[in-house]
């Protein structure tokens, strides 16, 4: 360089070889220090200042564009990114990663609008370390992504927390505070001017977003938003694709499930008009259906049966098969598996023809039914019905025959005698024997479960069933009305589970015993009734004094018999009078004092027959309900007395001085 230049011209010059070089802008200040030890010329030393302004303003200039190409580079390779298949969760983890590597920013994270909830949730965020959490609701109306949203622009800020002009929510400053953020940038993610989401970056400095750092998140927004809408549309494809591919698949599945349901109807149908034989039947149903059949009679006896079934509860099998029976429809059961692996459910259908209940058909599928199966289960249950009739033909019309000659008996029968005790004879029921009757009311419910059970019930116990007005009548062999009327009640009422009203009267032998008896079950049934115990079982015996009263027979010597019985054998056997003091201690009020004087005798006499009496009647004796039976008793006793013996009557009946 020529050594007369002047010294603003050298140092210049250097200026541009310092800025060729590349070198830190300290230095430009270094050689301006180096100018002004050596006092140059105001005039060269203004003319160096303003070289030195220049080179940092190129060097600036050049900074600058070197940054947009490296944005627009990583912008290409984005772009190039986004094209690849994504599901959506995989492209927003990858759009978020690339939105902080692209400004070098500590965080960033996307949520989208949800609609019907009216606020925000985020759906993916990278590099949160501590608050911020996939699913978190963002208020609409709070925080820099609403005044986006509402502004549909980017939304900036260098410090978030000290931003005055956002609005600010807890929720959201909660997340800052937690994640040490400054620095904050929204910007809206918008399909066709609608925007779905918002698309966040945040540094945790203090940090100015420039316009071009501003405009290149705008341009990642454009690029994520088209790969958003393709990602959805290609999952929306996708889906659809997979749902007509099942579609397919299970009408493949239904067509080869319909040609095998035929093909097992046909062998079934060829069996049953072949030998009709109801072991083979069973078994051919057995092998289609992949289960373990059994056919069970109306009395549950097993008539046939194809593979190993759970262990069942009885109870429920028949409660199942009454419903199955009344609805018309399988009913699913479950019990303790008979192997492993095996889930013990039990499918339980009613076999019947015209209404007529021939039995019941038990099937437990090895694997679950498809619908086919499910067919071919009411195909099966339908050629077993037929089969039973061709076999039970006769069984039916007995049946019928049982129930129209108890409806006879019921309604006063005019043929005579001797014509009854033939009928009776034809359907294997001897009234000769004793016999019982039980009625029973169902409180509510539907009526048809009840009549089911009752015509199993009498197949079972040997009886005859009626059903009148809503009211179960059944004819039992027995000789104790209480405990058939119990047995009832104990089997029905769970069954149909609601209270159910049982009254029992009897026994009775011959048939002139039919009528009157039922009408008296039907009486004690009414007086539960009026007395509030519906619900209840009951006999008239058991109504005390009441059952006197409805008895057809008013057994008063019986209701004696029953109250006083061990107080009249102590008397008779002893020669004892425990039966007068019983008298004398009710007519004093319940006073022993009171007593030992109509009876002339000393207080202590009275209270050791007193305990005396205890010990015979119990030691609940003096309780008002049955205190009231033996006062009944006694004036019935002394009624009955004063009837036969008027003279020892009027001599032993106390009377008080």
């Amino acid at each position: 360089m020529d050594s007369n230049a002047p010294r603003a011209a050298v140092d210049a010059l250097m200026m541009l070889e310092l800025l060729a070089k590349g070198v830190p802008a300290s230095e430009f200040d270094r050689l301006v220090d180096e100018a002004r030890r050596s006092a140059p010329p105001a005039e060269e030393m203004q003319q160096l200042l303003r070289a030195r302004d220049l080179a940092l303003n190129v060097r600036a200039l050049f900074a600058r564009r070197q940054q947009r190409e490296s944005g627009l580079a990583a912008l290409v390779d984005t772009a190039r990114d986004l094209t690849q298949p994504y599901e959506l969760d995989a492209l927003l983890k990858v759009i978020a990663r690339r939105a902080r590597q692209l400004l070098n920013l500590d965080m960033s994270w996307i949520s989208f609008y949800d609609h019907e909830a009216g606020d925000g949730y985020v759906r993916t965020a990278d590099g949160h370390a501590t608050a911020l959490t996939v699913g978190l609701r963002i208020p609409a109306t709070a925080g820099a992504g609403s005044e986006a949203r509402r502004s549909s622009a980017p939304l900036w800020t260098p410090d978030y927390l000290t931003d005055a002009r956002i609005h600010h929510s807890e929720v959201l400053d909660e997340v800052v505070r937690e994640e040490g953020l400054s620095a904050l940038m929204a910007v809206p993610l918008r399909h066709n001017e609608a925007i779905f989401g918002v698309l966040y970056v945040a540094d945790r400095q203090i940090r100015y977003f420039t316009p071009d750092e501003v405009a290149l998140m705008s341009s990642l927004t454009d690029l994520a938003s088209v790969a958003i809408e393709r990602t959805q549309l290609l999952d929306q494809i996708h889906a659809q694709v997979t749902e007509l591919e099942h579609g397919a698949s299970q009408v493949r599945s239904d067509l080869s499930d319909a040609q095998r349901v035929a093909e097992a109807h046909l062998r079934l149908t060829d069996q049953m008009l072949g030998s009709a034989d109801l072991g083979a039947l069973v078994a051919l149903a057995g092998d289609a259906l992949d289960s373990a059949v059994c056919v069970r009679g109306t009395g549950g006896e097993e008539l046939a049966c194809f593979g190993q079934l759970p262990a069942l509860d009885e109870a429920k099998v028949l409660r199942a098969s009454i419903d199955a029976r009344v609805s018309r429809e399988p009913v699913r059961i479950s019990g303790t598996p008979a192997g492993s692996g095996e889930s013990g459910e039990c499918w339980v259908l009613a076999l019947g023809v015209n209404g007529d209940g021939l039995g019941t058909l038990l099937v437990t599928p090895h694997r679950p039914l498809t619908t086919g199966g499910r067919q071919l289960l009411r195909l099966t249950a339908g050629t077993a019905s037929v089969a039973l009739a061709m076999h039970r033909t006769a069984a039916i019309a007995e049946s019928q025959v049982r129930d129209e000659f108890l409806d006879d008996l019921l309604s006063a029968p005019r043929q005579s005698t001797q014509q009854i005790q033939a009928r009776a004879r034809r359907i294997a029921v001897d009234l000769d024997r004793p016999h019982v009757v039980v009625v029973a009311r169902p409180e509510s419910g539907s009526p048809g479960r009840a009549a089911v059970w009752a015509s199993s019930y009498a197949y079972r116990t040997g009886g005859l069933r009626s059903v009148r007005g809503g009211i179960i009548v059944l004819l039992l062999p027995g000789d104790d009305p209480s405990v058939a009327a119990k047995a009832v009640a104990q089997e029905l009422a769970p069954l149909l589970d609601q209270p159910v009203t049982v009254a029992g009267a009897g026994p009775f032998s011959g048939v002139e015993g039919v009528h009157p008896t039922s009408a008296e079950a039907l009486r004690c049934l009414d007086a539960q009734t009026a007395l509030g115990a519906a619900g209840t079982s009951a006999t008239a015996r058991e109504l005390g004094f009441l059952g006197v009263l409805l008895s057809e027979s008013n057994d008063v010597v019986g209701y004696i018999r029953q109250t006083l019985g061990p107080v009249l054998d102590y008397d008779a056997l002893r020669a004892t009078n425990l039966i007068e003091t019983l008298e004398a201690y009710f007519a004093s009020g319940s006073s022993p004092t009171y007593a030992a004087e109509l009876l002339h005798v000393h207080p202590n006499t009275v209270s050791r027959r007193l305990e005396r009496i205890s010990e015979l009647l119990g030691p609940n004796w003096q309780k008002p309900t049955q205190a009231l039976e033996i006062q009944l008793a006694l004036r019935l006793e002394r009624t009955k007395q004063s009837l036969t013996d008027p003279e020892r009557t009027h001599a032993a009946r106390p009377r008080r001085s």
